[in-house]
């Protein structure tokens, strides 16, 4: 480990030097928030402290643009660390790291000190074309909250801390033939919890008649994979559809989700609505096929976001100030059926500093006996306040 750190420092310091030599200045960004977890049907209440800071460059050097971002996250807990929140609400973001750039510094029964280098890419190129090679940000999602063809890193549909999407370990290249058209190539070494595999996809993306088109084909976690995305507009609202057909243990699984986006005048401010439908053959299609799901291929590779076959998002968010928002997200698992309700309020109280605050609660069948229960029934309840600055 101190190896590793040592080797991320050196990595951090020789960027900083290119970017004093650049007379660029490092951008920071820190999140602290406090969670407290009522008891719920298999656990107890307890509390937990997050801290999360990240620094990041992005230098020029000559025709090489260098992208780098270093992260820490700590995390203070009344549970044992293994039981401790993770994902969105938890520290560095993980999953599906190649390059051993992250780890875990110092770890304790109610303390966890992580770190991970997010993002350390080059890029070189032309108007015509570039390549990137590194850690960096790959997204193919269509639709705005469940995206199940997105390959690469999803976020997590309840996370109300979307900020920063994690880097994954990748070339990439692209070429731009037209105005309004990109082809690329993408090839990405994943070391997920079950095994390493390869990606390698051609994406195609072009705008005709009003309409954003897109398809991708090759291969996912070395599964023979096909994909297409659309997005238009009409009467005001955005229209957002995708889908894919992937090769996996000998089935054909198709995966999709369509959704639909709008803005609204309300009593002088704005209110901006999303609804979307997803339909994912890798998903459980009841809560008695909950732990046959939890231990499958994609699951343990952290591809999904939710749970069940059919699952509907639902987001309100209405700017009842000029730097204060209410928001209701609500994540419903139709097969269970189960309900996650994420209402929560904003507010920027500077340009750099923003305050947030929210509850989950979750309604649907409670795992009794053990091992039963439904995606959103077995959440307690819990509520945070968090506080992030960029500076």
């Amino acid at each position: 480990m101190i190896r590793k750190l040592s080797a991320v420092c050196a990595v951090l310091l020789a960027s900083v030097q290119a970017a004093a030599a650049q007379d660029l200045v490092p951008r920071f960004y820190y999140r602290n928030i406090g969670i407290g977890t009522a008891d719920g049907p298999s656990s107890s209440s307890g509390a937990q402290d997050l801290h999360r800071f990240r620094l990041m460059l992005s230098p020029d050097l000559g025709p090489v643009s260098i992208d780098a971002a270093y992260e820490h996250g700590l995390s203070i807990s009344s549970f044992r660390s293994s039981f401790a929140v993770s994902g969105g609400l938890g520290l560095t973001s993980t999953g599906g790291e190649w390059l051993p750039l992250q780890g875990v510094i110092a770890e304790s029964d109610h303390v966890i000190w992580s770190h991970r280098v997010d993002r350390l890419a080059a890029t070189v190129g032309s108007d015509s074309w570039d390549i990137t090679v590194g850690r960096q940000t790959i997204s193919y999602a269509t639709t705005l909250f469940l995206t199940p063809t997105d390959p690469f890193q999803p976020f997590d549909p309840a996370d109300p801390f979307r900020t920063y999407r994690a880097g994954v370990d990748a070339v990439r290249f692209r070429a731009f033939p037209g105005t309004f058209t990109t082809i690329e190539g993408v090839v990405r070494v994943a070391g997920t919890a079950i095994d390493t595999t390869l990606t390698v996809l051609v994406r195609a993306m072009t705008e005709i008649s009003g309409f954003e088109l897109s398809a991708y084909a090759g291969a996912v976690h070395e599964e023979a994979t096909f994909a297409v995305g659309a997005t238009f507009t009409e009467a005001g609202a955005a229209f957002r559809g995708e889908a894919s057909l992937r090769r996996s243990e000998g089935e054909t699984v198709l995966r999709f989700a369509v959704g639909v986006d709008r803005s609204f005048g309300v009593g002088g401010r704005t209110l901006y609505v999303v609804a979307e439908y997803q339909r994912d053959g890798f998903g459980a299609a009841a809560n008695s096929d909950l732990l046959t799901f939890l231990r499958s291929p994609p699951v343990r590779r952290g591809e999904l976001q939710v749970f069940g076959r059919n699952e509907v998002a639902v987001n309100g968010s209405y700017q009842v100030h000029p730097l204060a928002t209410i928001d209701l997200l609500g994540l419903v698992n139709l097969n269970d059926p189960s309900l996650l309700l994420g209402p929560a309020a904003s507010y920027s109280a500077s340009g750099s500093i923003t305050v947030r605050g929210g509850v989950f609660l979750g309604f649907g069948e409670e795992p009794m006996p053990p091992g039963s229960g439904s995606e959103y029934g077995v959440l307690p309840t819990s509520g945070y306040l968090s506080v992030e600055a960029f500076f």
